[in-house]
């Protein structure tokens, strides 16, 4: 299987803890936001849609076990949970926009799958691969059908110029429920990519036509990726706009692995850390303030819990790939692999984007602690689950990079 570790040992244990304790996290922080949302309902009544975004956090947790299949059932899902509420005109509009664009790219990714089967007279990926390798079927059936098989998978990516969607995603949906939607279809997205170029590292003219595709998908995410954030000012958005970032660092380290091979360990950080980062992140930027021209005073959580608010920045600084973060890591390691595989462009690409995405959070740091204020906090106080669901998400985010080293020794 894609992304499975059972031909290494050595990385069994650590890995397996890792991308199951980030999803668990998750989950916990979804559940504090529903007694949040659901108040006045009874306990049990106010969990109940727990059991709605499981799934979701499954395919967090099992990144290797995801299909097309399941792909199509977590976006049909993310749709269903977004469209319940109509009276909702954000939910809505966000659930309209995922029905037509996921709807449509997953229908032409169908029509670009059974092409290839069409033509190279089987649906076993690999055995694709060694029909092209024999040169029977002409390049121009393949440029046709191979970028139609991919389209899904960028889209669901969410690199830009598909990157709309996650910051509609965690604007206007459900803080419970939004980051695991968020991250569930980007994990399916990356996974559907990773199926389809199973294998390609040992046919160089395979390699060269994916190669080729990815480059240019990875690029494109990156340079408007980085631009889309500059401009920026709500937080929600923002923070969609850097996990689109992370669609297209993944991209990255697809692209090197159709000339290195996968790395499935990589892969399996990349999705645990997202699922957690984007719940911490999502969640303190409900409670920032839109960027203005001049820095105004601090939230109200930073002036009545900032150490909660600093344990919330935390998964934002680490969603950016800020220094010292399990992120950060994340950055430097697709970083390493696209210089050993001389991708130099894409590289550069990346070096900007990270830069962008470093400004991003500083700025974001300044804003939130806003300037000193004597006057007494003001507004409404933030219910404890909420804290409770920023001190696991920050904190456990920083956890994970504690693993991930242990693991190395």
């Amino acid at each position: 299987m894609i992304f499975d570790f059972a031909l290494d040992p050595a990385l069994r244990v650590p890995a397996l803890i890792t991308a199951r304790l980030a999803p668990a996290l998750a989950l916990i922080t979804a559940g504090l936001l529903l007694t949040v949302d659901r108040r006045g309902q009874g306990l049990f009544v106010a969990l109940a849609p727990i059991v709605v975004v499981a799934p979701l956090a499954a395919a967090a947790a099992w990144p290797h076990a995801v299909t097309p299949v399941h792909a199509t059932l977590i976006a049909a899902l993310v749709v269903a949970i977004l469209a319940r509420d109509r009276d909702d005109l954000l939910q809505s509009e966000c659930a309209l926009k995922l029905a037509w664009v996921l709807g449509g790219s997953l229908a032409l990714s169908w029509a670009g799958d059974q092409l290839l089967a069409l033509i190279t007279g089987t649906h076993v990926i690999a055995e694709q691969w060694a029909v092209f390798g024999t040169n029977v079927v002409p390049h121009d059936l393949w440029n046709v059908a191979l970028p139609l098989s991919m389209l899904a998978g960028l889209v669901l990516a969410g690199g830009a110029p598909f990157h709309f969607w996650l910051a509609d995603l965690l604007q206007g949906g459900r803080m419970w429920a939004a980051p695991l939607a968020a991250s569930a279809l980007q994990i399916a997205g990356i996974a559907w990519l990773a199926r389809r170029i199973e294998g390609v590292a040992a046919l160089p003219d395979g390699a060269a036509i994916t190669s080729g595709l990815l480059a240019t998908a990875a690029g494109v995410a990156l340079l408007f990726g980085a631009a889309t954030l500059i401009q920026q000012r709500r937080p929600e958005r923002r923070v969609g706009t850097l996990a689109s970032l992370q669609g297209a660092l993944a991209l990255a380290m697809l692209l090197a692995g159709t000339r290195a091979g996968l790395d499935p360990a990589w892969i399996a950080r990349w999705a645990s850390h997202l699922v957690l980062a984007v719940s911490g992140a999502g969640l303190l930027s409900r409670f920032l303030p839109v960027a203005a021209d001049e820095t105004g005073r601090a939230g109200v959580l930073f002036r009545r819990h900032p150490l909660t608010g600093f344990a919330g920045l935390l998964a934002g600084f680490s969603l950016a790939g800020v220094p010292g973060t399990p992120g950060g890591r994340l950055w430097l390691e697709a970083a390493r692999a696209l210089a050993a595989t001389r991708h130099t462009t894409v590289l550069l690409l990346l070096g900007a984007a990270w830069l962008v995405a470093f400004a991003s959070a500083m700025r974001q740091w300044r804003e939130a602690a806003g300037i000193p204020a004597d006057a007494p906090a003001e507004g409404r106080a933030v219910p404890w689950p909420a804290r409770a669901a920023l001190w696991i998400a920050g904190p456990g985010v920083i956890a994970l990079g504690v693993m991930w080293a242990l693991a190395n020794r």
